[in-house]
């Protein structure tokens, strides 16, 4: 059934607004596609933070019009589907590759990451890469990681002085005198200089007494008379 102007201008108008704030969109094919399938495709996709539509391509390129995907809706070809998201790009990508693993009547066409137009393989690669929730826990890891690490070495500082202080007080080295003198800075004793060693003193040998020579005795010589 042929779609009168002024319905085709309620859908490009309802699309035109969706796509308004959308930054990145995948456009793709499909061939014999039922609509359990359809409705669990769909199910993913808002579950990466998207949305869907199967689209007319004059349609998509008009809705498209001023928007950051339209380079990616416009000279479409044959039929053509529409995921777009404001959100992760690569969410959206890991999204749609895993299911067309397992559906092959979904096909890529296209793909538009702000502004940069994205080829089928390109796509695929995109699915790969870690989305924004896994860069940013792996950052906020980077960032905590050294700051951790930092608080565990200040509290097993702290609970050892605590320790250390408690035990103090339990044998009262930290009341009255002893506190000042635990306080106080603990002073080097002076070394004992070794006393001079004294020279002995002499004892006095008295001097040897000279014993008087003994007296010769006088020859009496005859007076003369």
């Amino acid at each position: 059934m042929a779609l009168t102007k002024a319905k085709k201008n309620e859908k490009v108008k309802m699309l035109a607004s969706e796509l308004e704030g959308s930054t990145s969109a995948i456009i793709g094919s499909f061939k014999g596609l039922t609509a359990s399938k359809d409705f669990e495709l769909r199910k993913i996709i808002r579950g990466a933070g998207g949305s869907y539509h199967v689209v007319k391509n004059k349609l998509a390129a008009k809705s498209a019009e001023g928007t950051k995907v339209e380079a990616a809706l416009q000279g479409l070809k044959g039929v053509s589907s529409v995921a777009y998201t404001s959100g992760d790009p690569v969410a959206l990508a890991k999204a749609l590759s895993t299911w067309v693993k397992d559906n092959a009547e979904f096909t890529f066409k296209l793909g538009i990451v702000d502004g940069k137009l994205i080829n089928a393989n390109e796509i695929e690669a995109l699915s790969k890469l870690p989305g924004k929730e896994e860069l940013f826990s792996k950052l906020l890891f980077l960032i905590q990681s050294p700051a951790q690490r930092l608080a565990t070495v200040i509290n097993a500082t702290g609970r050892d002085l605590a320790v250390v202080l408690g035990q103090g007080v339990e044998k009262e080295k930290f009341t009255g005198k002893a506190a000042a003198v635990a306080a106080a800075p603990v002073a080097e004793a002076p070394v004992a200089e070794a006393p001079a060693a004294e020279a002995p003193v002499a004892e006095e040998v008295p001097a040897p007494v000279a014993e008087a020579a003994p007296a010769e005795p006088h020859s009496a010589e005859p007076v003369e008379g």
